[in-house]
């Protein structure tokens, strides 16, 4: 495997954790709120790019969990 090829993986993986993490955040939000599930399915990057707000928000941290 190429190193194109393993900083795309990478970057695929994390482009989908972002979005992962974004919609159970929205789902749980939906949920407490009474809304309709398909709250939870909102998705809006612009030309594939998760804007950098979402990503400091739902990207993962350098924190490790106990």
């Amino acid at each position: 495997m190429s190193i194109e090829e393993k900083s795309r993986a990478i970057m695929v993986r994390q482009y989908q954790e972002v979005k992962k993490r974004q919609q159970s955040m929205l789902m749980r939000s939906a949920q407490e709120l009474g809304l309709p599930e398909e709250m939870s399915h909102y998705w809006n990057p612009i030309q594939g790019k998760v804007d950098q707000a979402s990503r400091t928000l739902y990207g993962s941290s350098h924190a490790g969990m106990s």
